[in-house]
């Protein structure tokens, strides 16, 4: 497999890619709209929610931990997961600086 050569391009294009890719699997947006309704809960409810296997939802909330929209606070022996809302703003502001950007008013064609 090649490699992802991520060092030729810019921090802000690399933090892009990274926070588009929360957004690649409908499960992690599922997850994400269900923390967001919740405010925070465990793996389990979140298994019952989605209703995909429990080692799957761990690993899509393994990813969403990695690329900082979530956080987990250790409840015992469970963990429960919510929004991390500084990282959230960021994203947001982030994604909304690129996605705003104008098109150029001259063809390209």
């Amino acid at each position: 497999m090649g490699l992802a050569k991520t060092e030729i391009f810019t921090e802000s294009q690399n933090e892009i890619a990274l926070f588009a890719k929360a957004f690649g699997h409908p499960a992690r947006v599922a997850i994400l709209q269900h923390l967001f309704k919740v405010n925070g809960c465990v793996c389990g409810d979140i298994v019952d929610e989605i209703g995909l296997a429990q080692p799957t939802i761990s690993q899509h909330l393994k990813e969403l931990k990695h690329l900082g929209l979530i956080k987990g606070n250790v409840e015992g022996t469970r963990v429960c997961y919510c929004i991390d809302t500084d990282n959230w703003s960021k994203m947001k502001e982030i994604m909304t600086q690129f996605l705003n950007q104008d098109i150029s008013e001259t063809a390209c064609c």
